[in-house]
């Protein structure tokens, strides 16, 4: 046997005890490990099956729910958003509830639930943004605009995405407490917005006819 040979042999059996005495001590680790990946793998997979199925237990409960409401059917709409916990079709869930709280004349309920998504940092700004301007609709038959500032104030700027909603709820506000003068200021301002959507310029414009005599009285 060469010395080439030989040295390769021994460097063989140095790997080999090497190895033996290094799976002696970590060899147990090991298999713990390949165990925990092979479990996080399956666990990951099926918390995203979970996931998915309850999205779309939460969406069939939804879209039901949503046709119940539409068809006539709003007290048993209402007990079916109720059971909705999923976080995304919840909060829309909570949304429709509020909606149709609002219609029946429950504008206390509708509110609390409106407030509930608007404090809830998980939902999405804009649902929060939606469920503020829709409070302010249905609190504008009873609050002054100064009692609403705190709720919207923060919309009435140039160049924010809300600001036609809130202009009209302040207009509606201060037109229910007699204060004409104020009511006309919004609607003026949502009439000369080139941005204001048609729905709320018209609105504007009719209440404008409203305030016209109103406001020659005084």
């Amino acid at each position: 046997m060469s010395d080439e040979s030989l040295f390769r042999e021994v460097d063989e059996e140095v790997r080999q005890e090497q190895f033996k005495k290094l799976w002696e001590r970590y060899g147990n680790a090991v298999v713990v490990l390949a165990f925990a990946v092979v479990a996080g793998v399956g666990g990951w997979k099926g918390w995203q099956y979970w996931q998915v199925r309850q999205a779309e237990s939460a969406a069939e409960t939804y879209f039901t729910a949503d046709r119940l409401a539409t068809s006539g059917k709003p007290d048993e709409a209402l007990a079916q958003f109720a059971t909705i916990d999923h976080q995304g079709f919840g909060q829309l869930a909570r949304l429709r509830q509020a909606n149709l709280l609002a219609k029946q004349g429950k504008g206390d309920e509708a509110v609390k639930l409106y407030d509930a998504v608007a404090a809830d940092p998980s939902a999405d700004a804009s649902l929060r943004d939606v469920a503020r301007i829709r409070a302010g609709y249905v609190l504008a038959d009873t609050m002054k605009p100064d009692e609403l500032l705190p709720r919207i104030g923060d919309f009435d700027k140039d160049g924010n995405r809300w600001r036609h909603a809130a202009r009209e709820i302040f207009a509606i506000a201060a037109w229910r407490a007699a204060d004409y003068t104020m009511a006309e200021r919004y609607v003026n301002a949502i009439m000369s917005d080139p941005e204001a959507p048609g729905p709320v310029r018209q609105r504007a414009q009719t209440l404008s006819q409203l305030l016209t005599p109103l406001l020659a009285k005084k």
